[in-house]
């Protein structure tokens, strides 16, 4: 059974999910979602021997929203991972992200890698600091366009998805699928400033099979606070670029897996599958080659959910071998 509580980390409150018994794995939910997008690793996970816990991120759902856009950065984020792993009583954890989870993930790994035993990213792949700021390099490269863009300007974004939860939130999750594009195709995700973003987002009349009415009630829920906190990451984008200057061309150490779906936007922004088709080479601590996922979109472990479950498992058990003494044992480096 999935147990909830809260607990106290880093100056704030988190809400939890808690299933299992076991080493500890931390999955870290991207946007707009919340715990309730890993709903369907919990029991797999813990059926496989792991203690599997899934916050509400700072700024979603349940956990507390602080007020001041600063309080968002990555290394805040990071921060949060480290006091939960410490308020759960456990010195080290293997952390799975996914969206905006998985720069959470992989920092964690990058500023942290004696408290993680392993790391795995979904959609997000490790993190690749440019030679610019974000915001102002997809500001150039689109024209102000681009979806981080619109996003960044306070309270723009925050109102328009505000003004009809539900139907945003079925907006954003469906558009986003792989079931949105069956051809395979794949666009930018683009605004137009004049319109906002929902506009040109398809609104489908019957839900894909890997999302239910429950899912969407529960998800809607969790934005009864609005969308601010959750933007408030993306307003970080060049903060974090400067925080994490002492960091540039460092890789995760730690053993690592990529999964994504080949009709998913994020590897299809500008450089991104440059970047998974070298990580064999740039990530000598990969596990296996990046898992791509045919027919697959941008909600990896909701629309795939045996084939992330299943390579997640493998991951784990893998890891948890080769720490126990298998071979090719895992350096620790505490």
């Amino acid at each position: 059974m999935v147990a909830h509580r809260y607990v106290d980390v880093n100056g704030i409150r988190l809400h939890i999910a808690e299933q299992g018994e076991g080493p500890l794995v931390i999955l870290l939910h991207g946007f707009p979602e919340s715990w309730h997008s890993w709903h369907r690793q919990l029991g797999p996970l813990a059926e496989a021997g792991f203690r599997v816990v899934a916050p509400d991120q700072r700024g979603y759902g349940s956990s507390d929203h602080p007020d001041a856009v600063d309080a968002y950065t990555i290394l805040h984020l990071v921060g949060d991972v480290v006091g939960l792993i410490r308020e759960l009583g456990e010195e080290k954890a293997y952390v799975v992200g996914h969206d905006w989870g998985a720069p959470v993930a992989w920092h964690t790994a990058l500023l942290r890698p004696d408290m993680v035993l392993g790391v795995a990213g979904l959609s997000v792949p490790p993190p690749h600091r440019g030679a610019q700021p974000p915001l102002g390099m997809m500001e150039e490269i689109f024209q102000g366009r681009f979806y981080w863009n619109y996003f960044a300007r306070p309270g723009v974004a925050d109102a328009e998805f505000a003004r009809d939860t539900r139907t945003a939130l079925r907006k954003f999750l469906y558009s986003a699928s792989g079931s949105a594009s069956p051809s395979g195709e794949i666009r930018q995700p683009l605004v137009d400033p004049e319109k906002g973003w929902l506009a040109a987002m398809e609104d489908p009349e019957v839900l894909p099979e890997w999302l239910t009415e429950d899912d969407l009630d529960t998800l809607t829920e969790s934005f009864a606070k609005g969308f601010t906190g959750a933007l408030n990451w993306y307003r970080n984008l060049d903060r974090n670029w400067e925080l994490t200057a002492p960091w540039a061309d460092a890789v995760v150490t730690r053993p690592a897996l990529y999964i994504f779906g080949d009709r998913d936007v994020v590897p299809a922004f500008p450089g991104a599958r440059d970047l998974i088709d070298q990580l064999p080479q740039l990530m000598p601590s990969l596990r296996r080659a990046p898992v791509e996922l045919a027919g697959c979109g941008h909600w990896t472990q909701q629309e795939r959910p045996a084939e992330v479950n299943a390579a997640l498992i493998d991951f784990l058990t893998g890891c948890e071998r080769e720490i126990n003494g298998g071979p090719g044992t895992v350096s620790d480096p505490s």
